[in-house]
């Protein structure tokens, strides 16, 4: 087992702060102003923003005292989209994934302006802990089961989401993306070498099943155990909603448990066991339709598999783009992804770094690959 890193992995940087320290681009103010426009919120003022502990790389998080609403500003967007794309996709998101009962209502937006260059949304401020594990996995397999088990819309009305007819020609052009940044990484030879293994691998399953399909639903893609909390009646709410999509429901089961997720939040820190893991998938095969369940267990491996490199392939893009320079006038910006330095607090960024470091250790990514290449795997045990 390895061992738990502590609130940061890097010596000499400063700690993530536990103070809500709004960052310098978050103009307070302007976001009382642009509230107070909206009906039912004409009372706000600068004093009822609380600013939240900064904990992600995409959005800010400030909540409206006494309102039970969350403000969730966007930084960037990570399918570089413009801003006012990012919003209207985000508004989707939450609206769809709440039909489940397991994510926060939307109860308002805030148009891009140059003052707040990417909008915000108004949304439910859900009260909760953070996701204990493994105890709490049967609540997170719940909560996947729930979202995945909604009415599938037909073609035509599942824009803006974008929709993985192919969920593994959709990841896998997404992984290609990321492999683009691979020589500029700074790669140990023995990390590179499992890296091209694994790619190698994917590439010809993507071969493999080009005229096979499987079961498609609403995902939520970005499962981390962090992105989740447990409300007082042991539910399991996710909370961070940006990257739905309609896609395989084995991206999100492999998300919420693969190495690289459970060890990314130190709020939610675990280092699962393979039993642990597989006793999760069975659980969740349980809660759905005995047909679903029937169709889909044959792709929950090779989509962890894919998942994972997906994974890995952005801390390799990560390593990159964090040494560019912050985007500028992104209001306007075309594309509004954003993953450099700047974009976000320092703590925070040295907690990434180290993290990255891990995941990207050949120890560590022999580590996770085990799961399917040792004996017994892990698909002998769903």
């Amino acid at each position: 087992m390895l061992a738990r890193p502590g609130r940061l992995v890097l010596k000499g940087c400063p700690e993530m702060s536990d103070t809500p320290v709004p960052p310098s681009s978050l103009d307070l103010e302007a976001l009382a102003t642009a509230l107070a426009e909206l009906p039912g919120y004409g009372t706000v003022t600068r004093a009822d923003l609380e600013p939240l502990k900064v904990k992600g790389l995409a959005h800010d998080h400030i909540a409206l005292r006494g309102r039970g609403v969350l403000l969730r500003v966007p930084k960037q967007s990570q399918f570089a989209l413009s801003a006012e794309r990012n919003l209207s996709y985000q508004a989707a998101c939450f609206e769809r994934v709440s039909a489940s009962g397991r994510a926060p209502r939307l109860s308002g937006v805030i148009a891009p302006h140059p003052h707040i260059p990417m909008g915000a949304l108004l949304v439910e401020h859900i009260e909760g802990r953070p996701p204990r594990l493994p105890e709490d996995l049967p609540a997170l397999a719940d909560c996947m089961a729930r979202v995945h088990a909604l009415p599938l819309p037909p073609e035509m009305a599942r824009p803006p989401l974008a929709d993985h007819t192919d969920p593994v020609g959709g990841a896998m052009a997404e992984i290609e993306a990321q492999t683009a940044f691979l020589d500029e990484a700074e790669l140990g030879a023995e990390a590179r070498a499992e890296i091209e293994d694994e790619l190698a691998w994917a590439r010809g399953f993507a071969g493999e099943i080009a005229d096979r399909t499987q079961p498609v639903t609403l995902v939520l893609t970005d499962t981390h155990p962090g992105n989740f909390l447990i409300d007082a009646r042991g539910h399991a709410i996710i909370v961070d909603l940006e990257k739905a999509l309609y896609g395989s429901p084995g991206t999100d089961l492999a998300h919420a448990t693969i190495y690289s997720s459970t060890t990314w939040d130190p709020d939610t820190w675990a280092d699962l066991s393979l039993e642990q893991v597989a006793a999760y998938y069975r659980h969740y095969l349980e809660l759905l339709e005995p047909g679903l369940a029937q169709r889909l267990r044959p792709w929950l491996v090779p989509m962890r598999r894919i998942t994972m490199l997906r994974a890995i392939t952005w801390c390799v893009k990560w390593r990159v783009l964090n040494r560019h320079a912050a985007l500028a006038a992104k209001h306007t910006a075309e594309s509004t992804e954003d993953w450099s330095a700047e974009n976000t607090d320092p703590g925070l960024i040295a907690h990434v770094a180290g993290r990255v470091d891990d995941y990207l250790s050949a120890l560590t990514l022999r580590r996770m690959r085990a799961e399917w290449l040792a004996e017994p795997s892990l698909e002998d045990m769903i």
